[in-house]
């Protein structure tokens, strides 16, 4: 079973978000439709990164290494080639 990281963006707050989930499809309407009461502010959500990861245990590891670095410098990077 596959796991997606992902990142969002908040044209509105200006913010990233990132997680990780089995259903991307399904996360990213929970995220724009208030069900996750947390990110409600920064609606509408859109997804500017994904990649998936064959286990949750890879999803989590690179969710986190995303989360250190910061979401931003995180695609500046790979913009970069980094």
């Amino acid at each position: 079973m596959s796991f997606t990281v992902y990142i969002l963006f908040s044209k509105k707050t200006q913010k990233y978000y990132t997680g990780q989930t089995q259903d991307l499809e399904n996360r990213l309407h929970e995220h724009n439709t208030g069900e996750t009461s947390s990110l409600k502010s920064g609606m509408p959500w859109r997804l500017v990164w994904s990649q998936e990861c064959a286990s949750r245990s890879e999803a989590m590891k690179l969710e986190n290494k995303i989360k250190k670095r910061g979401a931003k410098r995180f695609l500046d990077d790979l913009s970069r080639g980094a």
